[in-house]
């Protein structure tokens, strides 16, 4: 039986591509369930049986079908997210990416996930740099309790705008039913599925944005392909899973994809095991991230991560993963040094797994519950 807390989680930020923020939803609600705690959630109609389903401990209610237009859901957010709130008895609200409302007398608990745009605004477009800094700016004034998902992110926001609230830090966590080692039946179906041939591959997950360095990725594949087949050896195919975001010069790049590139676009949640797992090296070269959740998925997949230090993804990736700098020069030594030594890719896929169970979606409810409290809505849960 689970306990019913006063806290009205706004899910209407939801994604139509379920990824990002909707992982991290989904999974603190799961993580909420564990324990033993209810929240009321409200959710755009068409995402209501997924989380109703995913995490049934909840008590659910369905906002108007126009939320799917994103400016009636931000005005609906500042008008009739605080009237549910009153409605419902809430005496706080959770606004899990950034926007919250400006003018309610309940609490306001605001997940904060990433300030790149304050310490690397280049790889955001304007439109989006202001906003998200703008937003981050009113939270920080405004929030009775924030959360951010890593240590660097907290202190960057701290260094970037005045902040009245503690801000605490949850890691997300990750679903061991979806992200696990894959069987080697379920590596040859995707392999097969998707016309790889037998030399492997690489993989990259994230949408194909500025900061996922997908450009010096490609050109490191490039020169790496070219170099190893003057010497007569085989590199196996990259294959880039994401949607196209607001990076031109990728774009311009996979238009007209090089040797052994794939651009397979969305893959299925279900698929992702065996394409993080089955690879033979996950190369995620970002600038700079909030948290670094493909990372972490990769590690759960028993993947060979190859990242970057930058920001966050020490904090998820410890000594489990293979660093590089994000130049194209730099991500073709370290991926050539991967291949050509199984034994350590072996020894991080151990290390990966291993450092991956501790990232836990109940860890990361047991957070948020602080947070709730902060806010004046405290529950008991069994340590």
């Amino acid at each position: 039986m689970s306990t019913q807390i006063p806290v009205l989680l706004d899910a209407t930020s939801l994604p139509p591509s379920w990824g990002g923020v909707a992982r991290y939803i989904e999974g603190l609600l799961t993580g909420l369930d564990e324990l033993g705690v209810a929240l009321d959630v409200v959710v755009k109609p068409g995402d209501l049986d997924r989380l109703r389903a995913a995490a049934p401990g909840h008590r659910y209610h369905a906002g108007p079908a126009s939320l799917a237009k994103r400016p009636v859901r931000f005005a609906w957010e500042q008008l009739g997210l605080p009237r549910l709130a009153k409605r419902l008895g809430a005496r706080a609200v959770h606004s899990p990416h950034y926007t919250f409302p400006l003018l309610t007398r309940r609490s306001r608990i605001v997940t904060l996930h990433d300030a790149t745009f304050f310490t690397d605004p280049g790889v955001h477009s304007r439109l989006k740099r202001t906003f998200f800094t703008s937003w981050t700016r009113w939270a920080g004034r405004r929030a009775t309790a924030l959360v951010a998902p890593s240590r660097a992110t907290a202190a960057a926001v701290r260094d970037a705008v005045p902040v009245r609230a503690e801000i605490r830090v949850a890691y997300l966590g990750v679903d061991p039913e979806v992200f696990r080692p894959p069987a080697p039946a379920a590596v040859d179906a995707f392999a097969a599925a998707h016309g790889l041939g037998g030399t492997g591959w690489i993989a990259f997950l994230g949408t194909i944005e500025p900061r996922k360095n997908v450009p010096a990725l490609l050109g490191a594949y490039a020169s790496l392909r070219a170099d190893r087949r003057a010497r007569d050896l085989t590199t196996p195919e990259l294959v880039l899973s994401g949607s196209r975001g607001w990076d031109e010069e990728a774009a311009r790049l996979l238009d007209t994809p090089g040797e052994g590139v794939t651009e397979a676009g969305y893959l299925p949640l279900e698929e992702l095991g065996a394409f993080l797992g089955g690879a033979t090296v996950v190369a995620y070269p970002s600038l700079g991230e909030g948290f670094g959740l493909p990372v972490l998925e990769a590690m759960a997949c028993g993947g060979t991560v190859l990242t970057t230090d930058r920001l966050s993804i020490p904090e998820v990736g410890g000594d489990a993963v293979a660093y590089t700098e994000p130049d194209a020069h730099s991500i073709a030594v370290a991926l050539e040094q991967l291949l050509d030594e199984p034994g350590r890719r072996a020894e991080l896929s151990r290390a990966a797994l291993e450092r991956s169970h501790g990232f836990t979606w109940a860890a990361c409810a047991r957070v948020h519950l602080d947070a709730y409290a902060a806010a004046g809505v405290t529950v008991e849960v069994a340590a």
